[in-house]
């Protein structure tokens, strides 16, 4: 039996499913929309008319061990016979212990049961202790309940599913961490925040000091990020300092050996992809996007986002101590979008985003996760109430990702052979309105390429694509809305031109074979200055000549040369 799994490709990794490297466009349903097979029944073919090939959905603790030790499997076996019905593919996300930073879908034998299943506590003005609705991780009991569950959940996996990859991941756990103060203040995690800092914790951060994030790095030596430290026996604050990101390295520390042991026993029984969420924080974001209010993406105080959740700053504690995990993904709304991209490429993990926006916005930015981070998949959530699959943003970027997978699939396995990017629109025009698109420049064999929004001469709409260096003087433009400009490296060339620019379809999806369709020149080409790769509406500005085609198949190659002086 051959189930899925994650294979090198040089410096990083693809998922593989039924022996083939396999590009995820996925979606994450509503929280608990996957719960009932009656309701998935009338999201299958919608989401498949947005070009979706993969449904991230939620398996609850307290739906399948309602009673303890009592197991039912039998809606989500409905659920997975109705996207293996549909040619579709499943990650499973596990709301065991926690979700969003509480414990809302444990079992009510749990829930009810706080002197077996101790609550984190919440410190309060004057001493005062509040139980949080959340287990705490400082007690076994919850611990050993979801590690059971959750490997009786991945067995039934391997039985039910083994033989067809129906379910191609599963993420444990989501969103975890402490949400309203920075780490627990129940009694057995005073006790263990007194007692000495483990060894194995001390010597990774010594040891492995040169490669831990720089976020982290700030941290442990604020202002001294490069120095390395040599750090003395003691408890947490005596080694660390006081302060609330001492308490984070704490939780996270907890929270990551917590994850782990779940994560291990379900790895134990069936070991096809794991990886767990982060609700992300703002910490030293400058480019997080204010439109909206801070609180809604967490703040950047732990506790104002989970605390000890595998954000930057402890995400190494998280890929060290959690290694039944193959990889830590970022939940992206509000956040620097490229920068966190880069940062989830850690230790060259593989990149996941199981969460993201939906609208326009959100959609062109998939093209930055796919074409420069190698991503397995990047997923707008809340799919299945998104509206319209004719007028979605996602079923358009998406049909076109999935016509050129095996392209993006092949650019993946070459390292900086591709570049994704995104154009937004300009804001309206008023005094003092800037436009701030920056072009996009690489080099690649003997040329500059710079990649900019496609421009007629009224206004500039948005745009998104990826560029793929096929070799030599010959690159692979997808997407629409912007264009390409070369120019040659070397000192002595005089001219750079465009040799040959052609629209290409897809011949063979599983392939990536291409035949030509059109070859452009002429107002495609501003004559023969730049590869254009226009917007359905070119915006003439009111010029009476159409002096830009729209986007054809969104698809073309070209080639470029250059002219040296030979004085």
């Amino acid at each position: 039996m051959q189930i899925p799994c994650l294979i090198k490709a040089r410096t990083t990794k693809q998922l593989v499913v039924h022996g083939r490297p396999f590009l995820m466009l996925p979606a994450e349903l509503q929280n608990s929309s996957l719960t009932c097979a009656e309701y998935m029944d009338t999201v299958w073919q919608k989401v498949k008319d947005m070009n979706v090939n993969t449904l991230l959905g939620s398996v609850t603790w307290e739906m399948i061990e309602p009673t303890e030790g009592e197991f039912d499997f039998s809606e989500l076996d409905k659920v997975i016979l109705g996207a293996r019905k549909h040619g579709l593919h499943l990650v499973l996300l596990w709301f065991g212990s926690f979700k969003n930073g509480l414990s809302t879908y444990v079992p009510p034998w749990v829930k009810t049961n706080p002197k077996r299943f101790p609550r984190a506590k919440l410190r309060k003005a004057g001493g005062v202790l509040a139980a949080a609705d959340v287990l705490s991780v400082f007690y076994s009991e919850g611990m050993d309940a979801d590690v059971r569950a959750f490997g009786r959940l991945m067995a039934h996996l391997k039985e039910f599913d083994g033989e067809h990859s129906t379910v191609l991941m599963v993420q444990v756990e989501n969103e975890v961490g402490l949400l309203g103060d920075s780490r627990d203040g129940c009694a057995a995690a005073n006790q263990q925040f007194t007692d000495a800092v483990p060894k194995d914790l001390v010597h990774f951060l010594e040891d492995e000091w040169d490669s831990l994030h720089p976020d982290l790095r700030e941290v442990l030596r604020p202002g001294r990020g490069a120095e390395k430290p040599a750090y003395p026996e003691g408890n947490w604050e005596e080694v660390f300092g006081r302060g609330s990101r001492t308490d984070e390295l704490f939780m996270a520390y907890y929270y990551a050996t917590y994850v782990n042991e779940v994560a291990a026993a379900g790895k134990a029984v069936y070991p096809i992809p794991l990886y767990t969420n982060t609700w992300m924080n703002y910490a030293g974001d400058n480019n997080a996007d204010t439109a909206f209010p801070v609180v809604a993406g967490g703040g950047g105080i732990p506790g104002d986002y989970p605390s000890g959740g595998p954000v930057a700053n402890v995400l190494d504690v998280w890929q060290k101590f959690a290694p039944s995990l193959d990889f830590v993904s970022p939940d992206i709304y509000l956040n620097d979008y490229e920068g966190t991209c880069a940062t989830y490429r850690h230790r060259n993990q593989p990149l996941f985003v199981p969460e993201q926006r939906r609208d326009g916005h959100g959609a062109r930015r998939v093209w930055v996760a796919y074409g420069s981070y190698a991503a397995l998949g990047a997923s707008p959530f809340g799919i299945d109430t998104a509206g319209d699959p004719d007028e979605s943003a996602i079923a358009k970027h998406f049909g076109l990702l999935g016509s050129v997978s095996a392209v993006v699939l092949e650019a993946q396995r070459n390292p900086a052979s591709s570049v994704g990017f995104c154009f937004d629109e300009p804001p309206p025009k008023r005094a003092g309105s800037v436009d701030t698109a920056q072009p996009v420049v690489r080099h690649w064999g003997d040329f500059e390429i710079a990649i900019e929004p496609s421009f007629a001469f009224g206004r500039r709409g948005d745009g998104a694509g990826m560029v793929v260096h096929l070799g030599g003087a010959r690159f692979l433009l997808v997407g629409w809305g912007f264009q390409v400009r070369a120019r040659s490296l070397s000192p002595r060339a005089t001219f750079t031109g465009i040799l040959r620019f052609e629209e290409k379809v897809v011949v063979d999806r599983d392939t990536g074979e291409l035949r030509t369709r059109r070859r452009l020149n002429g107002d495609e080409t501003r004559g023969g200055t730049l590869a254009m790769m226009p917007g359905e509406d070119p915006d003439y500005g009111g010029f009476p000549i159409a002096v830009t085609a729209p986007a054809g198949t969104m698809i073309a190659e070209l080639e470029v040369y250059a002219l040296e002086d030979d004085e």
